[in-house]
This record gives C-alpha cells, sequence and structure tokens, in this order.
C-alpha cells in the first residue's frame, strides 16, 4: 500500500508543519557552533546549540520540522550512540554528521543507520545548507504521515464497539446480509452502522475505508 496515498484520504490535523524549522547543532567546539548558528540563521531557520549529547538529550521532542547536525565526536556520548539513542524516539528528525577527519567505516555505519549526509570539515556552507534543507523536507514529511495516522487513530476512537465491529468485516469485503446475519442484527442496522463509520472516518469511499484500515492494521475478523 502506498503510505503517501493512503493518507491523502485521511482526516486532515491540524498543521505543524508550516513553523519554522529547527535546525539542532550538536557540537564541543564552541567556534563550529557559533558559525553554524550564524548560517543557520541566515538562511531563515531556528538554530538550537548543545555542546554534548547529553544536554541535547534533555531537550524535550520537537513538534515542528528538524533536522541534527551532529558531530561525530564528541566528549561524553558520541554521535553514533547518540544516533542510536533516538532513533525509536524520534525516527522525524534526519541527522547529518560532521567530522574532522574522513573516516570510511564510520561513515558506514552512520550512513546505514539512517543518516542523510556525512560531511568531512571544513565543508562548504552551500552544501551544508542543501543538506539540511534536504533533511527538513524528510522531516516535514514524516511529520504529516504521523500528524495523518494521529488523526485516523483518533477517528477510530470515536466509533462505538459495534462500529468498530462493521467497519472490520465491511473491509474484509462482507456483504451486509452476512454481517447481520454474523452479528444477529438486521441488514438495515448495519446499513446505519456503515454510514456513521463513513460520517466518522471521514472517508469518501468505500475504497478510502480500506486504504484507511490497512493503515491502522484493523485486526479483521
Amino acid at each position: 500500500m502506498d503510505l503517501n496515498n493512503a493518507l491523502a484520504v485521511a482526516p486532515k490535523p491540524a498543521a505543524t508543519t508550516d513553523a519554522t524549522p529547527v535546525v539542532f547543532v550538536v557540537d564541543d567546539d564552541v567556534s563550529v557552533r557559533e558559525s553554524l548558528e550564524l548560517l543557520i540563521s541566515f538562511a531563515q531557520w531556528r538554530p538550537q546549540l548543545f555542546d554534548s549529547a547529553q544536554a541535547f538529550l534533555e531537550h524535550p521532542r520537537s513538534q515542528v520540522p528538524c533536522c541534527l547536525v551532529l558531530d561525530i565526536n564528541l566528549p561524553d556520548l558520541n554521535g553514533l550512540d547518540l544516533q542510536s539513542a533516538i532513533a525509536g524516539e524520534r525516527p522525524d528528525m534526519p541527522i547529518i554528521f560532521i567530522t574532522g577527519y574522513g573516516d570510511v567505516p564510520l561513515t558506514v555505519r552512520a550512513m546505514k543507520a539512517g543518516a542523510v549526509e556525512f560531511l568531512t570539515k571544513p565543508f562548504d556552507d552551500e552544501v551544508l545548507l542543501q543538506a539540511i534543507a534536504d533533511a527538513l523536507d524528510h522531516s516535514r514529511a514524516a511529520l504529516n504521515r504521523e500528524d495523518g495516522l494521529r488523526s485516523l487513530r483518533n477517528a477510530y476512537a470515536t466509533l462505538t464497539p459495534r462500529e468498530q465491529e462493521v467497519l472490520a468485516m465491511v473491509v474484509a469485503g462482507r456483504l451486509n446480509k452476512v454481517i447481520a446475519s454474523d452479528l444477529g442484527i438486521s441488514e438495515i442496522t448495519v446499513k446505519a452502522h456503515r454510514g456513521k463509520v463513513m460520517r466518522k472516518m471521514k472517508a469518501r469511499s468505500l475504497a478510502d475505508l480500506v486504504k484507511m484500515a490497512g493503515l491502522l492494521s484493523l485486526a479483521v475478523r
């Protein structure tokens, strides 16, 4: 199933992706932090600077498009360890690694773990800005998908237990008369439940409803 197409039919949540993107920087070198702060601000993004991995971990998760510019060599928790620590908690935040020297094994490890770029200092400002722009596009798309799924879950939660039963059977392809027989209710009642399900889920068609159910991973009876 195409996740983006399926989410296109989901109820639309309040947008959080129009806010000013945040670019987190974790580097123990104050001169690097100051330089990146100016560059990021010039590009009209909002910089958030940290001198250690631990300081970053104590910061709340961002609810707007964001990315992390991360030095791979840090005094406490190194960049790869930080990448691993936030992989599950902040999957919508792409990571751009920066390092003072080229290291092929580290580069391979970082990229395999999901980093979007690996730059060696000194890097060209334009190269970094483009990497950040691409990373923020990835973050924005991830947040949209997450918001769409949250909206679907909230809509599903408004269904009564019987409506949830009917939904599961409808998306399994069962006819109204079969559903009525299985549930011990009239066919007219099944039609009424189907109508309420369509309205509450804001589904425009049965195909929309099937896509939504797939995203929600409903257990079909």
